[in-house]
């Protein structure tokens, strides 16, 4: 199997690294300094203090990697539009004969329904699978979430700092799915199908909104938010207001079975950085507009009040937008 990753920062490394056990992978990214250094030395991965080395191959022009069976997508939500852009340039050429329904040959290996690429997004927050499938179509485009966690060292250089599932939706392509969460657990790396999307979703996103906004604003490991009891607390208040918008979305969760399960998470992922607290460490646009906004939005929509959630949003909103100004050590 083919495997392109758009996107190669934590996640991405961490997955290029695993998957590249088993698959043909290759990791596009427009950071040439950390495509240089996996094509020239490999991408090294840290778990537990053991450093291991493997070698898949990176590039920053998709017309190098060519046609692949399966483009997992990695980017922050704001780079979605241009990783759909690059997604298009990796399908297979019976794809995009498809998109011209006049020159389409017949596949009697396969529904012609079926596309031969499948683009599978595994980002934080909401909207992302359907940014992309307004380019791609939606019987292209696959979701998923991770419960991994990864920090990324230096380019070449990632560290496995969380473990946990990754959860595939079947659809659009049961057989193409089920293929990669195969990929998946040969990999090391367990993995499994579900059948209902939004549950999918909305659970990530209830973790989301709890863990990353507030150790990007406090600048602390997951672990804290379960050790320290003021943290604790707005982690729990975080969790409650997006579990009363999932709840309306027909996601059956209850706020103290989400509370612990989101707290959980911290610990099993407790000396990662989340990606948020990556990205305002470097200064780069947070997604909490995906995550904690989306919360917000959904709830202004509902009626449902979500004060905690509006004030991590805002504070990390003014975070990204005074990222030049701020005061350092000395």
């Amino acid at each position: 199997m083919k495997v392109g990753i758009i996107g190669a920062g934590a996640m991405g490394s961490l997955l290029g690294f695993y998957l590249s056990a088993a698959a043909d992978v290759w990791l596009l990214d427009s950071w040439q300094a950390q495509v240089d250094a996996i094509n020239a030395a490999g991408l090294c991965c840290e778990l537990d203090g053991i450093a291991e080395l493997r070698h898949p191959r990176a590039a920053s022009d998709p017309a190098a990697i060519g046609a692949c069976d399966i483009v997992l997508v990695l980017v922050k939500a704001h780079q979605t539009p241009w990783a759909a852009e690059q997604a298009q340039l990796l399908l297979k050429p019976a794809d995009l004969a498809a998109d011209q329904p006049t020159s389409r040959q017949a596949d009697h290996n396969r529904p012609a329904s079926s596309p031969e690429t499948l683009v599978v997004t595994l980002q934080n927050g909401v909207g992302n699978r359907e940014a992309l499938a307004s380019v791609l179509g939606s019987a292209r485009v696959g979701q998923g979430v991770t419960a991994l966690g990864a920090t990324l060292l230096a380019p070449g250089r990632v560290r496995h700092a969380g473990q946990g599932p990754t959860v595939f939706a079947r659809a659009p392509d049961p057989a193409a799915m089920a293929a990669l969460a195969d990929l998946f657990n040969a990999c090391g790396l367990p993995a499994e199908l579900s059948d209902d999307l939004d549950a999918l979703v909305w659970s990530k996103l209830v973790v989301n909104a709890g863990i990353n906004a507030l150790t990007a604003l406090l600048r602390v490991h997951n672990r804290a938010l379960a050790t320290v009891p003021q943290a604790r607390a707005l982690l729990e208040q975080a969790v409650a207001e997006a579990v009363a918008v999932a709840q309306v979305h027909g996601v059956t969760l209850q706020v103290a079975e989400a509370q612990a399960r989101v707290l959980a998470v911290a610990e099993a992922t407790g000396a990662n950085r989340s990606s948020m607290l990556q990205d305002v460490l470097r200064g780069s646009p947070s997604e909490i507009a995906t995550i904690n906004g989306a919360i917000v939005r959904e709830g202004q929509r509902l009626g449902i009040p979500t004060p905690v959630n509006a004030l991590l949003t805002a504070l990390v909103a003014a975070l990204d937008a005074t990222a030049e100004m701020r005061v350092g050590e000395t």
